[in-house]
C-alpha cells in the first residue's frame, strides 16, 4: 500500500511518499480501506518529538502517523461478527496507536462506528477524533449542564469548533476565543461572545466562568485560572509550561480522558441526526502532500480540519 512514512523526527522534510507492508487483521480486529484521514495538531508533535510527546521519540522508523480515518472494511479477523465486508466506518485509533496516512489501516473492530450515508468520508474521519475528545471533554469531565457559562480557548480548531456546538446544545452560554478573520466561523458555530486574542486580553473582559475548556495551553491555561468562578472546573487538553502549577485551590482543574469507544462515536451521530453539529470547514489534500499539510497544521492558523482524500 501507499502510506506517507515519517523517516525521522525533525521538519516536514521528514515525511516521505512512499510503499509499507499491507496490514493484516488479528482477532477481533478489521483491515479498512481508507477513504480519508485527518491531520490532527498531534501529528506534527509526534514528528518533532520531544516535550510532552517525548515518548514519540521511542518511534522505530519509518513510522505511520495519523489518528483519525474513515473508510470501507475490507478485511474481518476472527471473531468479528458486527461487521461484514464493504461496510462504510470511521473511528479513531486506539490511544498510542496512529497508522492512518495510509491507504489501509487494521483497527479493533469495537473502536469503529458504521458512518451514514448522509456522510462523507472527508466529513467523518474530520469529526472523528474532534468530536470523541469534545464529548469527553465537556459531558463526561466537566458535566457541563444548562444556563453555565463555558469559555472555550481556540474556538477556531477542529476540537474547539465541535466543542462550541455542543455546548450550546446542551443550553451554555459559549464564549470562545479566535483572531478577527475566524469570528464569522466560530459565530456560525454558536459562540455568544468571540474575544480578539490579538487585541484583547480575556482576563480584563470575562469573569465568573463556570467551566474554561483550554485547546492552546501554554501561557493562555495559566491565565485561564483568573477567569473561573469558585468552585469552576478547568479542562485542558493541551498543556500548561512544564512544571507550572495551578494558583487556585478553589477550583477543579480535570484533563479528560479520551477512551476510544463506539459508544461516543455514535454519540456524535446522534448529535448529527438532531441538526446540534454540523462537520466543520475542511481543507483537502492529497496524501502525497502531507508535507505541506503539517506546515499549515503547525502554523495553527486555520479553522477547522485539514483532511487527506485518499480514494
Amino acid at each position: 500500500m501507499k502510506a506517507v512514512l515519517l523517516t525521522a523526527h525533525g521538519g516536514p522534510e521528514m515525511l516521505r511518499y512512499g510503499d509499507a507492508p499491507d496490514p493484516v487483521a488479528g482477532p477481533g480486529e478489521i483491515v479498512v480501506d481508507v477513504h480519508a484521514a485527518s491531520v490532527n495538531a498531534a501529528d506534527y508533535k509526534v514528528r518533532l518529538g520531544g516535550g510532552a510527546y517525548s515518548a514519540a521519540s521511542k518511534l522505530q522508523f519509518p513510522y505511520i502517523l495519523g489518528r483519525d480515518f474513515s473508510g470501507i472494511v475490507s478485511a474481518l479477523g476472527a471473531g468479528v461478527d458486527d461487521l461484514k465486508i464493504g461496510d462504510p466506518v470511521f473511528g479513531v485509533m486506539d490511544a498510542g496507536i496512529e497508522g492512518c496516512y495510509a491507504e489501509k489501516v487494521k483497527i479493533k473492530a469495537a473502536l469503529v462506528a458504521k458512518k451514514p450515508a448522509k456522510l462523507g468520508h472527508p466529513e467523518a474521519a474530520a469529526m472523528a477524533l474532534t468530536s470523541l475528545t469534545a464529548i469527553w471533554a465537556l459531558e463526561d469531565t466537566a458535566r457541563l449542564k444548562r444556563g453555565e457559562t463555558i469559555l472555550i480557548q481556540g474556538g477556531a480548531g477542529g476540537v474547539a469548533g465541535f466543542a462550541i456546538q455542543l455546548a450550546k446544545h446542551l443550553g451554555a452560554t459559549v464564549i470562545t476565543t479566535a483572531s478577527a478573520r475566524n469570528h464569522d466561523y466560530v459565530r456560525k458555530l454558536g459562540a455568544d461572545r468571540v474575544i480578539d486574542y490579538n487585541k484583547e486580553d480575556f482576563t480584563k473582559v470575562v469573569s465568573d466562568c463556570d467551566v474554561v475548556f483550554d485547546t492552546v495551553g501554554g501561557d493562555v491555561q495559566i491565565r485561564s485560572y483568573e477567569v473561573l468562578t469558585p468552585g469552576g472546573r478547568l479542562v485542558w487538553i493541551a498543556p500548561a509550561p512544564a512544571g507550572f502549577q495551578p494558583t487556585r485551590k478553589d477550583v477543579q482543574v480535570l484533563r479528560p480522558g479520551v477512551a476510544r469507544d463506539r459508544a461516543h462515536l455514535e454519540r456524535m451521530l446522534a448529535l448529527l441526526e438532531a441538526g446540534a453539529v454540523s462537520p466543520p470547514a475542511i481543507t483537502r489534500y492529497k496524501l502525497a502532500d502531507a508535507a505541506e499539510a503539517h506546515r499549515v497544521s503547525e502554523s495553527r492558523h486555520l479553522h477547522g480540519k485539514l483532511v487527506f482524500e485518499i480514494r
